[in-house]
Formats: C-alpha cells, structure tokens, sequence
C-alpha cells in the first residue's frame, strides 16, 4: 500500500481535500498537523516550507493540493 505523510493545519480547508483525495485513492495518509505538533512544525522547516499542505510520498514532495503532480505520482 502507498503510504503518504501529509503536513497540514487545522484550518487549512486545502488540507483536508489533499487528505480526503488520498484516503479515496486508497493510500495510507499520516497526518502531521505543524499547529499543534512542534516537532512535526521543526521538521517541515528542515524541509525548507513554510506553508501546508506538504505530501510526501516516497522521496516525491508536493506541495499545496496539486491533483494533477499527486495523480502522476500515485499511477506510477
């Protein structure tokens, strides 16, 4: 199964569609929400975003809700 990490907030509407999408597609979403969790805030710095949502698959990162890039990714 695909599994996705996806950073998002807890007003971030674009987030809840990315995760939504996934789970409809069949992958394993881990939600990392940088507004309550500090560590997980630390580690979207370290990846060099300052905003949400980012999804990672793989060694892929996408960010915002981009259907198009995350359809390509998941048809590979």
């Amino acid at each position: 199964m695909t599994k996705a990490i996806v950073y998002t907030s807890s007003t971030c509407p674009y987030c809840t569609m990315a995760k939504d999408y996934l789970q409809e597609k069949g992958v394993d979403v881990e939600e990392r929400n940088v507004q309550t969790d500090a560590a997980a805030r630390s580690e979207l710095m370290e990846k060099g975003y300052t905003g949400v949502p980012v999804i990672v698959i793989g060694d892929e990162e996408i960010v915002g809700f981009d259907k198009a890039k995350l359809e390509k990714i998941l048809d590979k």
